[in-house]
């Protein structure tokens, strides 16, 4: 049986009770950072075989945990913080699940594409999520106006280190749309910053941000 478990998006008292059953009961853990993930298991007391899931050997370890799976393990998947499959691993070995008529169940829990979406004020009745901003700037201002023309809330995950070169394109793109930044959610420094694209690109260029990001964009 493959338990697919969200964890914590920050505060590591934000994990539901089910999930910590399940990570107890379980033979094995397979995590995005098995160095990440070990901070959690050992906050719990929780000692169980780990095993690394992640971007750069998902081919490999599918077949590995679907051997596994097959021969009756209980195995428990997940990432450094949300739920696996949503812009983390994941999404490969729930397929193969599927393919092979192997069970599996999703323990639910905090995810920061919800917590952000409430925290910024703006529209949950529709929304897009669209995953990481594209790296290049062409592609980034494409996903950008594509944003500007839809009547649904926008979120997407961005990194610190880009945050003011996409807020620059935002500028000429969505000068006059409120954006959000949501920042470090459920941590010490959480922060919720609202405003014009050159309101916040003010305020960022002024105070480098650090941590993970969530841009909402409102709706038109």
């Amino acid at each position: 049986m493959l338990y697919v478990v969200a964890t914590p998006i920050g505060n590591l008292g934000d994990i539901t009770l089910r999930a910590l059953e399940i990570l107890k009961d379980v033979d094995l853990v397979a995590a995005e950072d098995t160095r990440h993930s070990g901070i959690l298991l050992k906050h719990y007391r929780i000692d169980k075989p780990m095993l690394s899931y992640h971007e750069h050997n998902e081919a490999m370890r599918t077949a590995q945990l679907i051997e596994r799976l097959a021969a009756g393990e209980k195995i428990a998947l997940i990432t450094d913080a949300g739920t696996p499959g949503l812009s983390d691993p994941g999404a490969r070995l729930i397929r193969e699940c599927i393919k092979r008529e192997l069970p599996f169940t999703i323990i639910p829990g905090p995810a920061s594409i919800a917590t952000a979406l409430v925290g910024s004020g703006f529209s949950t009745e529709k929304f897009f999520v669209a995953g990481f901003l594209p790296v290049k700037s062409g592609q980034r201002e494409r996903e950008l106006r594509a944003a500007s023309a839809r009547d649904e809330t926008s979120i997407y995950f961005e990194s610190p280190y880009r945050l003011t070169k996409t807020l620059k394109a935002c500028v000429n793109i969505l000068p006059d749309r409120q954006l959000c930044v949501a920042r470090e959610l459920t941590k010490k420094f959480e922060e919720f910053r609202r405003g014009t694209a050159a309101d916040l690109l003010a305020h960022y260029e002024a105070h480098p941000p650090k941590g993970e990001i969530v841009l909402l964009i409102s709706e038109k």
